[in-house]
């Protein structure tokens, strides 16, 4: 069942836990609060008080790694005070600074890993049972996920992530993540399909399916019979209740033609895709180790294009590599502006211990970094401004979101292609439904959507639910 508050009694432990980075930490952090309500634990909200305060990393960027690092300091006094609060750090940052987390704050009770979190409420009880200093690390004998998953720390709501897969078994030279995440580890498709299933159950009309390379899934099993993510996509489509699947994250190099009919026969795959390019740059790509080049990507993208015209593409890309010139940048710009983006995430670089790039000086100033930063962002959203009134005209389906503040009496929802519609409050709208609309104008931000039919109640998981 979905978390639910417990009475706190004196003799009630509390845990509190942060988490920082990607979606995958926050399906991680789920997990760890799962494992210890499970043992009669309660979650805090208060760090100052808590028995124990937990931070979940994330080592992708620096500036990351240094918050936690602001919060950790801030507790050495409450550690002086109280020596029983446990403080653990876990994830990524964990498994990049090992045991030199201890020496930089010698506060710090526990060092976990991203593959030994699962253990972590016996790591705790060690500690309280007077061990010192626990340190866990790199690959573990036991799966992180349980063939069935606790949901307990499941916050509830209509959207939930589900992870498919761990790790990466690229060696992109920026990338800290295959040397803190381990090679990839793909779940067993029954164990996945089921666990969407329940979530369903409790509500869940869109799941965000996760892996470090998700079109990846499966390429580690036996070859014999072994699952791929068409055929989760297939197997996915047969839970009715289940409205919108989105996919997190993609390489362009395991993208083919089985994936791309998967995509395009499934009702339920939400065509906003994210397949980061990083670069426009062959020269820079090379220098990335990314595995394809700008004609590659370029034949994944009509690939997937062709089979569903109507798709748009989110791309992450990263400015001031090492040794990138004008030129590349340029490059990168016009890819941009060639694969015209729904959406971009621009990262300036930053230079991670314990990756190949490491050992490259950092020679884009950051003057100059910051520039580009910015100039990607101008063309981005000037692309988008030009892509979503397109749209208007149509008939589509949108995913109620929210009650924006700036847009009282409206929701907002996305359309099956992920971009953003304005409708007019009315009863029996709530977030996670798909109702069915007409696109009739564009506000300059996101289109204006008309309900098109009647909204009827429908019984399910014994609530009232809508649709058209």
């Amino acid at each position: 069942m979905p978390q639910t508050e417990r009475p706190v009694t004196k003799n009630t432990r509390s845990f509190n836990l942060r988490v920082f980075g990607c979606q995958m930490n926050v399906y991680d952090g789920e997990l760890i609060s799962a494992s210890f309500l499970k043992r009669g634990w309660q979650a805090s909200n208060d760090s100052t008080s808590a028995d124990v305060v937990l931070f979940h990393t994330c080592s992708v960027r620096e500036q990351a790694e240094e918050r936690v690092h602001g919060l950790l300091g801030e507790l050495r006094r409450r550690k002086k005070a109280d020596p029983d609060v446990v403080i653990g750090v876990i994830g990524c940052m964990a498994d990049r600074e090992g045991q030199e987390l201890f020496e930089r704050e010698p506060h710090v009770d526990i060092v976990c890993g991203s593959r030994h979190f699962p253990q972590l409420p016996d790591m705790v009880e060690r500690v309280m049972g007077g061990e010192e200093r626990i340190c866990e690390l790199g690959e573990s004998p036991n799966p992180v996920d349980e063939p069935e998953r606790n949901l307990t720390g499941f916050p509830g709501g209509y959207q939930a992530h589900v992870a498919v897969m761990r790790g990466c078994d690229l060696n992109c030279t920026y990338c800290i993540v295959p040397s803190v995440r381990g090679r990839v580890e793909s779940r067993p498709a029954a164990e996945i399909v089921a666990e969407v299933a329940r979530l369903v159950e409790h509500g869940v009309t869109e799941v965000h399916l996760l892996g470090q390379t998700i079109d990846s899934y499966g390429r580690d099993l036996p070859r014999d019979g072994r699952p791929d993510l068409a055929l989760l996509l297939d197997e996915l489509e047969r839970i009715d209740r289940l409205k919108r699947i989105r996919l997190v994250t993609l390489h362009p190099s395991y993208v083919d033609q089985r994936l791309a009919a998967a995509m395009a026969r499934s009702s339920k795959f939400m065509r906003l895709l994210p397949v980061p390019m990083q670069s426009g740059s062959d020269r820079v790509l090379k220098k990335m180790k990314r595995g394809y080049n700008t004609d590659l990507y370029r034949k994944r993208i009509d690939l997937l294009r062709s089979a569903m015209p109507d798709l748009e593409l989110v791309s992450d890309w990263i400015v001031g590599f090492p040794g990138e010139s004008d030129e590349d940048f340029e490059d990168t710009m016009q890819a941009l502006e060639e694969h015209s983006f729904l959406q971009s995430y621009v990262f300036q670089y930053s230079p991670r211990p314990g990756t190949v790039a490491y050992g490259t000086k950092d020679d884009v100033p950051k003057k100059v970094k910051a520039d580009r930063n910015h100039r990607m962002l101008d063309l981005q959203r000037r692309i988008a401004r030009e892509r979503t009134p397109r749209l208007v005209g149509q008939q589509d389906s949108i995913m109620l979101e929210s009650r924006p503040e700036r847009s009282p009496g409206k929701w907002l929802g996305r359309t099956r292609n992920g971009h953003y519609a304005l409708l007019d409050e009315q009863p029996g709208l709530a977030s996670g439904r798909e109702v069915a609309v007409d696109l009739v104008a564009y506000n300059g931000r996101e289109l204006v959507a008309e309900l098109r039919g009647q909204l009827e109640p429908v019984a399910s998981f014994g609530r009232q639910e809508f649709h058209v």
